[in-house]
């Protein structure tokens, strides 16, 4: 049986910072990409309850709106602006610049795998969505230690 291509990938998660004074965040996000394929993408989870633990008046509305333009360039929409119309890997650069805003995102991260979209769906699991909902790898399904 032939052993899968290992592909080299980048990813950041999306956090929101709704008070960048204070320096609280959640993981809202993560966007993936991996040049050899020409994949980029972003999925999005936006958990209000988190976020209000956070910032009680935070203005979810216009944060889901910030987190969807990010998606929308992330995957190069033309109603995204010039920004989206760039090659992924800038998009990717520039998405994920550092910067001091209510949307931030992690350091980039890098790694091989073989199936981007499912990385994607794997980070959403145990870095964005709630613990308690699923077991990770290196996790109990209670979110402690194994």
């Amino acid at each position: 049986m032939p052993v899968p291509e290992l592909q080299l990938y980048d990813y950041a998660l999306v956090r929101v910072v709704p008070r960048v004074e204070r320096g609280e965040f959640i993981n809202a996000g993560a966007i993936v990409s991996c040049q050899r394929t020409g994949y980029l993408a972003a999925a999005i989870d936006l958990d209000e309850a988190r976020l209000r633990a956070l910032d009680p008046w935070a203005d979810v509305a216009q944060v889901a709106r910030h987190l969807q333009a990010l998606a929308d360039i992330c995957a190069g929409e033309p109603h995204a602006g010039p920004i989206a119309q760039l090659p992924h890997r800038a998009r990717f650069h520039w998405l994920t610049a550092r910067r001091s805003a209510i949307i931030q995102t992690s350091p980039v991260h890098t790694g091989r795998c073989e199936d981007a979209q499912a990385l994607l769906a794997h980070l959403m699991d145990c870095m964005v969505r709630p613990l308690i909902l699923r077991a990770c790898p290196g996790q109990s399904a209670d979110g402690g230690a194994p």
